[in-house]
Order: structure tokens, then sequence, then C-alpha cells
């Protein structure tokens, strides 16, 4: 299915990705793939959620707000620093190296029982579904390629995750945004 998705389609999963791995969560949720959606504002989805009064840093606020996120060690951080180690320094080195989040990834091991870096963070039985409806939803319009917005289309007819909830506690009209999506989307058919 992912081959079928538009470059600006697949940077709403990476950067989903890289939103769950900020917040320090264990999951990608929907509302890790709003925050995609959002982190991109020249897409056609942003600018279309942005318009309802939505923006990344809201949305990110309001995950923050129900999910919370993990602690990054404050125990171990006041224990390095009693001996002299800048915890935040180390850290912004590594990262500066290995990119942001190289430290929250786990270790783990291939077959061969070397190690390999980080993690992947799994998809939610629901972000999983919202992937699916995409496709649907570009089938539907009759796109040859699942572009933002189908995504965007599929969070919404999902219709039951903390994307959703989000938008919604938002005050945006989710039935208007999705006919106003549509019909953004069926305009720029490939």
């Amino acid at each position: 299915m992912f081959e079928r998705f538009t470059d600006e389609a697949r940077q709403v999963v990476k950067l989903a990705q890289g939103n769950a791995r900020s917040l320090r969560h264990n999951h990608i949720g929907t509302e890790h793939l709003l925050l995609g959606i959002l982190e991109q504002p020249d897409t056609a989805s942003a600018r279309l959620v942005n318009r309802h009064g939505l923006d990344h840093a809201q949305a990110s606020e309001a995950v923050v707000r129900v999910l919370g996120t993990l602690p990054i060690g404050d125990i171990d951080a006041d224990a390095l620093d009693a001996i002299g180690i800048d915890l935040a320094a180390v850290r912004e080195k590594v990262e500066a190296a290995f990119g942001p989040g190289a430290l929250d990834r786990q270790p783990t091991r291939d077959r061969r029982g070397g190690l390999v870096s980080g993690r992947s963070i799994p998809f939610t039985p629901r972000a999983k579904k919202v992937l699916e409806l995409s496709l649907r939803e570009a089938l539907a319009l009759k796109s040859r390629d699942i572009r933002d917005g189908h995504i965007l289309l599929g969070l919404l007819r999902e219709g039951q995750g903390l994307g959703v909830r989000i938008l919604s506690d938002a005050g945006i009209d989710l039935p208007t945004l999705q006919v106003e999506m549509r019909a953004e989307v069926g305009t720029s058919r490939q």
C-alpha cells in the first residue's frame, strides 16, 4: 500500500513516528497521524485544518494533555550530575551525531545476535485502520495515489481515535471538514 503514497503522505507517516518518539510514546496512534499531517503546513490537509483553527502546536499540546509524556529519568540525571556529568549536554552531543531521539530508542538484536539501532514503534489498530481507510478514500475519489488529504479523510472516517477527538475538541465541524477535504483532493487527482 505504501508504494501508492505520495511523498507528502509518506512524510505524514514518518512525522507521526517522529512525534511519537519526541513525546516518548510507545505507539503511533491516530493522534500522531494528525500531528504528522499538521507538521507539514504547506500541504492541502494541514492548510485546511489550520483554516478551521487547529495547528501543530495546539494539537501537540492536546495530545500531551491526554496522554502525557514518558519521563526521561530524572533520578538518573541527578545521579550523573552528582558525579559531574551533564546529561543534557551528553544528550545534545549524541543527538547531533546520531539524530533526534537517538538515546530514546531501545537497542534490538538481529538474527545473528548483533545490536541493531533503535526499535520501531508499532501502529495502534486504529492508526492502521486510518491508513487502510485512506486507501479506500483514494479509491472512492478515483485517485491513483494516496495523498495526505486521503489520510485526513481516513482519520475522519475512522471516527473513534484520539486524532478525531482532538479535532472535535478544537471546535472543528467534522462533516464540514470532510466535505471540504474531499473537494480538495478530488480537484487534485492525478
